[in-house]
């Protein structure tokens, strides 16, 4: 991405509503517009509303060049068949540890498959920290902008501060937004507050906890960060220019 460009992240899938215009549903997807090229972190759960909500935000998905899928989970990959039956000239980067079923299944449909293990850089400025493993493996995104690395999380099943920790060391630079689902439905206050702790002594300027993140946490992260808080649902648009 040129430094003049901005970098686009658009929530088209997420159960917390946003855009009126839209189906929300359990589960997590945004598109990532980098000028050069469009990516597609996770796909939700249901094929029918992803492609309706791409629709309505004029979003075409013959545009994406390439697709991750964070975890093996029915909310995050539920999606990929009926995207790929719409672009199916796309290489899907998956955790290695998919089961062998839905490797065949991606070939099948004609896309190329990309096993992840290691962190790593995909594309100039795109990295993905590889497998963290938190009893699920899971792989989440890290992109370097014009204000700082931006961090995306499917469900953060490894934790969400170890998943920041390892962007940070994979990146090299200031923590500029943690946006996607933190799974803290289940964290207790004190719990939630020890991990907003360490996000500010890890520098991280902003949050946009959505999907999994709980309602609760969700009011803790914008008690704490303030404006620097980002209320997000299925519809949010993220620009990021210098």
């Amino acid at each position: 991405m040129r430094s003049d460009q901005a970098m686009r992240i658009t929530i088209v899938y997420d159960n917390n509503p946003y855009d009126p215009r839209l189906r929300s549903d359990w589960g997590f997807s945004c598109v990532i517009n980098l000028g050069e090229r469009t990516l597609l972190f996770d796909t939700g759960g249901d094929g029918e509303i992803l492609l309706e909500n791409m629709k309505r935000l004029g979003i075409n998905p013959k545009k994406i060049s390439a697709v991750f899928l964070s975890h093996i989970h029915g909310d995050h990959v539920g999606g990929l068949p009926a995207f790929l039956g719409q672009n199916s000239k796309v290489a899907v980067y998956v955790p290695a540890s998919f089961p062998s079923r839905l490797k065949e299944e991606i070939r099948y449909r004609g896309a190329t498959l990309e096993e992840v293990r290691q962190a790593g850089e995909v594309f100039p400025g795109v990295f993905t920290t590889g497998e963290l493993d938190g009893g699920i493996k899971e792989q989440s995104l890290v992109l370097r902008s014009p204000r700082g690395l931006v961090v995306i999380t499917g469900c953060a099943h490894p934790g969400i501060v170890n998943v920041v920790r390892k962007a940070k060391e994979i990146g090299q630079d200031r923590l500029h937004l943690v946006l996607g689902g933190f799974h803290l439905g289940g964290a207790t206050n004190s719990a939630v507050e020890g991990i907003i702790e360490i996000f500010l002594k890890l520098g991280v300027k902003k949050v946009a906890p959505c999907h999994c993140s709980g309602d609760r946490a969700r009011k803790l992260f914008e008690k704490h960060f303030g404006s620097s808080y980002i209320p997000s649902g299925v519809g949010k648009e993220f620009r990021i220019v210098e």
